[in-house]
């Protein structure tokens, strides 16, 4: 049987990034530009129209099985997102929320989590609140300047096309749970 490679990613992680991963054990996301590429299609009647990436899908059910617990929180209530959400087993979706620094402290304090435990990805000022309190934030590399200067990581993979694959794995791998999850794919 073929080994699996040592190392997944096009970048060395950083001593403090591997560290701060570890302690993980709430991702949370942000949604337009991060699980999505950011364009919204609205059709004559009003209906969203998202697209959702497959390899992310998969990544968030792979993190979840090693234990760590996933929210959304989201300024904008799409129904096609909260079926999404429904469909990847995400216990914590929190749609239409304007000030998700509220609804950030109010979900770590209802799971009775520190904000060490918790990793945000977002791509927008509207994320920064919950970014600049969390253990570990997360970019992707088109979201805004400000945000890629308070991110702790910045994946190599764009929003809607593997990021959170990308910062799902990189959990797993810090955890030690990265190895194991893939090789049973090849057993």
């Amino acid at each position: 049987m073929k080994a699996l490679p040592n190392a997944i990613f096009k970048h060395e992680l950083s001593d403090a990034v591997t560290a701060q991963a570890r302690a993980i054990k709430l991702l949370i996301l942000d949604v337009d530009g991060v699980l999505t590429n950011g364009e919204i299609y609205i059709t004559a009647s009003g209906e969203e129209i998202k697209a959702f990436n497959t390899l992310d899908g998969h990544g968030l059910k792979m993190l979840q099985k090693s234990g760590v617990q996933l929210a959304i929180i989201t300024g904008r209530d799409a129904a096609g997102v909260a079926h999404r959400a429904r469909g990847l087993g995400i216990d914590h979706y929190l749609a239409g929320i304007h000030d998700k620094r509220s609804a950030y402290l109010e979900l770590i304090a209802k799971l009775g989590l520190q904000a060490e435990q918790c990793a945000y990805i977002g791509d927008d000022v509207v994320d920064l609140p919950v970014m600049v309190r969390c253990g570990l934030p997360i970019a992707v590399p088109s979201a805004h300047a400000w945000v890629v200067h308070y991110a702790d990581y910045v994946t190599q993979a764009q929003a809607g096309n593997g990021a959170v694959r990308e910062a799902c794995e990189m959990i797993m791998a810090a955890q030690g749970s990265l190895q194991d999850a893939l090789s049973a794919y090849i057993q």
